[in-house]
């Protein structure tokens, strides 16, 4: 699927510091901790708790939040849609990527188990 270069370049541009707190919000009001977030994001990016406050902290944009880390070989089995697209077609290789991580947070939201989640 193609998304178009204003939305790409609108999320390449977002900072990944704008988002986390929203990210929190969700998981939290369905009953998930920080934690268990931190699980995930650490599952997909390779990032410790210090490396992604330091992250946060320097209000990095996605571009380079994800360049910064090393994708989870497993991350091609995150499928499914989200915001209206199918991941596994999204052409934009930093498109994609953040689409993973919002659907990660998702299943980790719904009440999935971690083991399903970090595709275990």
């Amino acid at each position: 699927m193609n998304t178009s270069n204003t939305h790409n370049e609108r999320i390449a541009k977002m900072t990944f510091a704008s988002v986390y707190p929203m990210y929190i919000t969700k998981v939290e009001k369905k009953g998930r901790t920080k934690e268990e977030l931190h699980q995930v994001i650490t599952w997909l990016t390779g990032f410790n708790n210090e490396k992604l406050q330091e992250l946060i902290q320097e209000k990095v944009t996605f571009e380079t939040f994800f360049q910064h880390a090393t994708l989870n070989p497993n991350a091609h089995l995150i499928t499914g849609v989200i915001c209206g697209y199918r991941i596994e077609e999204i052409e934009n290789p930093l498109t994609q990527q953040v689409r993973y991580l919002d659907k990660l947070v998702d299943e980790l939201a719904k009440g999935r188990k971690m083991e399903k989640i970090l595709r275990s």
